[in-house]
């Protein structure tokens, strides 16, 4: 029989992609949307599911057990970003960016978990990101709701292996889709300490994810990991420089790496 995958945050980007692919490869594919659109070119089933409304979580996940009887994998994509300088960012602002890529992505997996454990088996993908390796200036927020999901997944892992899921993590460097425009970006104040240097940043970030690499690179990855029997905790789709910077925060010094850092963000 064929498995049976829920991808949240499908409906653009890096979700979109890993949905398709994996639908290609023949797979029974659900993607999800907050507001669901029916476009041609989607080649899975678009559900609705909000990761900040319980309910609608239990709804969805309630849909695709009745329906085939089983759920085999969840990957858990759905996120959102922010920038801006910490003493500048509307706290409410970080709480919204914690309660979707953090609280969202464990509510996901509160709810396909009790049927992964009925069945004995299982697979829990959370996508994370190699910002969350590290605190990067003016995404500090980012990589904090991403490296919190990282050791939540570890937790998880152990937790559930007992039951035959599997959890683990894929965290991407940069790659080319429309992530940008949904940022929460941290005004620009023309009279803050910050303007000048997080202006540039702003740039950089957006000209990084324009010439970022190919989104089918994750897709393929994930395809790797489902199909594997006992796959890793951590995995990491990205460019040599970004796959080396967790290696050198490992070996140097602290003030060494931050200097390095604050090299190439133009501090």
């Amino acid at each position: 029989m064929s498995k049976i995958i829920l991808v949240t945050g499908a409906s653009s980007g890096i979700g979109k992609g890993i949905a398709a692919f994996l639908s290609e490869k023949g797979y029974i594919v659900y993607g999800t949307s907050r507001v669901p659109k029916d476009e041609q070119d989607f080649t899975f089933e678009l559900i609705a599911l909000d990761v900040l409304n319980i309910e609608s979580i239990k709804a969805a996940v309630q849909f695709i057990i009745e329906k085939e009887g089983k759920l085999d994998i969840l990957i858990n994509n759905a996120g959102m970003g922010i920038t801006g300088p910490i003493e500048e960012t509307p706290t409410d602002e970080m709480r919204a960016v914690f309660n979707t890529n953090l609280f969202g992505a464990i509510d996901v997996m509160k709810a396909v978990l009790p049927q992964m454990r009925e069945q004995k088996s299982g697979t829990i993908i959370n996508i994370t990101s190699i910002a969350g390796y590290m605190g990067l200036p003016f995404r500090g927020v980012y990589s904090a709701t991403k490296g919190a999901l990282e050791l939540i997944t570890e937790a998880t892992s152990m937790e559930v292996q007992p039951f035959g899921i599997n959890v683990v993590n894929v965290a991407p460097g940069d790659f080319a889709t429309n992530i940008a425009a949904g940022r929460y970006h941290a005004p620009v104040v023309v009279e803050s300490a910050y303007r000048e240097k997080y202006q540039l940043n702003l740039e950089l970030m957006d000209a990084h994810v324009h010439t970022g690499r190919n989104p089918m690179e994750m897709a393929e990855k994930v395809y790797e990991i489902i199909n594997t029997k006992h796959p890793k905790i951590h995995y990491k789709v990205g460019g040599f420089l970004e796959k080396v910077s967790i290696v050198l925060k490992r070996i140097l010094s602290d003030r060494m790496y931050e200097k390095l850092l604050m090299h190439h963000y133009k501090l």
